[in-house]
């Protein structure tokens, strides 16, 4: 049986289940589900990072955003004040659309 120890999606269970699987799961205090989906961002940039494709970049994408929701109420937030933010930071301060690459600053 394979060992995952790792955050799933909510209905994995469900799926495992209709596979007719048996499985062992718990449910995270928040301080752990806090943690562990500081844990997961990192997997699924990883696995975006070596996408080949644009499906597959979309798709893991998507499980950056889903983790975005996720987290946002944990820190007392919602999408909307999180965009507000983007784009107060996007005013000051720019995008990231031109490809600038710093290399050094003389002082």
């Amino acid at each position: 049986m394979p060992i995952y120890n790792k955050l799933v999606r909510d209905r994995i269970p469900e799926i495992i289940e209709a596979n007719n699987k048996k499985f062992s799961m718990k449910i995270l205090e928040p301080s752990e589900q806090a943690i562990e989906i500081k844990r997961k961002f990192v997997e699924e940039l990883t696995e975006y990072q070596e996408t080949v494709n644009n499906e597959d970049a979309i798709e893991e994408l998507a499980d950056l955003m889903e983790l975005i929701y996720a987290v946002l109420p944990m820190h007392g937030s919602s999408m909307e004040e999180l965009e507000k933010v983007r784009l107060a930071k996007r005013e000051k301060r720019g995008g990231f659309e031109k490809g600038y690459f710093l290399i050094e600053v003389q002082d």
